[in-house]
């Protein structure tokens, strides 16, 4: 197998998000990276699905660690008779899927994709379910890292010669895609990252991909997007997306829509990349995951207000087709209000 993260950031590598190996899964803890570089040990699937709930990866993190969830619980149950262990697995599929709210729908179909697997192994009589999940994943995920080598080209196509590109949030493997495609392209361009605030995955995550892949990266607070498009020249502003509806509805890291409006009234496109979900035809059967208020209340665990005031976290906004110039996918740029041209596969999952 050709390994696709080839050339990306040292956190964008396979090993580093999540990683099954001998009845464990490490995950890289990204609440804290890069100021301190550490693994969270997951003993059971269990774990896993806490580990993806508490923010201990985010972004496309959350479904390499599903699959690799997947392969530690038929560590979990190996020896117990065929009917218990897929009973077994289809348990855990429910909890891991169940972990976040907001992208169950595209976990559910991942969880899916390794208990086929597990059946498959099971009736071939295989002697280690958890590995022949373990591979299926490695496989998985490099088919959508290819994928989004193919977002990342489309996207990068759309940036100027030279020029100032605005992120938000942690766009995971299409960060990288994109600016390895720049690199092919000749693109000079230097990029902005709003901070993202609670979690600061712009500011830690984003920015370090940039810096570690050799581009000129500057990190903005969260409420500087319109006058750094006013005063900085920015060309164009990407993201990904958790959910993009087919109806054109973008639901992204709160704080894209806010970026969105100052985009257009500055006339700047908007491009997010991404695959049309297929499991939300319209924004109507979205839900916006509400986290813990208090973590707007402190920065990376230190207060910054006064403990008795009340915070409000909703994890994601919703950004109406209006507000979006164009969706980048491995099937060329789609325009918002025709995302039914877009020829859906089995795995989709492409951020």
């Amino acid at each position: 197998m050709e390994r696709q993260d080839k050339d990306l950031a040292w956190m964008l590598q396979f090993e580093n998000i999540a990683w099954y190996e001998n009845g464990r899964v490490d995950i890289l803890d990204r609440r804290i990276y890069p100021i301190e570089v550490r693994k969270v040990s997951c003993r059971s699937h269990r774990e896993v699905a806490a580990a993806i709930k508490d923010m201990v990866t985010q972004s496309a993190g959350p479904y390499v660690a599903c699959s690799m969830g997947m392969a530690l619980a038929a560590y979990e149950c190996r020896g117990r008779a065929e009917a218990e262990q897929i009973a077994y697995l289809e348990d855990a599929a429910y909890t891991i899927s169940h972990a976040r709210p907001t992208t169950t729908w595209r976990m559910q179909k991942i969880c899916e994709s390794c208990l086929a697997v597990a059946r498959e192994a099971l009736a071939s009589g295989a002697a280690d379910v958890s590995e022949v999940i373990k591979e299926f994943a490695v496989e998985q995920n490099n088919q959508r890292y290819a994928g989004i080598g193919v977002v990342g080209r489309y996207l990068a196509e759309l940036f100027p010669s030279k020029g100032a590109i605005m992120t938000q949030c942690f766009a995971e493997t299409i960060v990288g895609m994109m600016l390895r495609e720049a690199k092919a392209q000749n693109k000079d361009i230097k990029l902005f990252c709003p901070e993202t605030r609670p979690f600061f995955q712009g500011s830690r995550l984003t920015a370090s991909v940039c810096h570690d892949m050799g581009f000129d990266v500057t990190v903005i607070t969260d409420n500087m997007p319109a006058a750094v498009m006013k005063n900085e020249g920015i060309d164009l502003f990407t993201s990904a997306a958790d959910v993009i509806c087919c109806d054109g509805h973008v639901v992204n890291k709160v704080g894209t829509y806010q970026i969105a409006i100052a985009a257009k009234y500055h006339g700047i496109p908007y491009y997010v990349s991404g695959a049309p979900d297929q499991g939300h035809i319209t924004i109507d059967t979205v839900q916006i995951e509400m986290r813990n208020p208090d973590d707007v209340l402190e920065a990376i665990g230190q207060p910054t207000a006064n403990q008795n005031v009340k915070g409000y976290y909703p994890a994601f906004d919703i950004t109406p087709p209006e507000l979006v110039t164009g969706v980048v996918t491995d099937q060329g740029v789609l325009n918002p209000l025709k995302l039914a041209d877009y020829e859906a596969g089995p795995d989709d999952f492409l951020v």
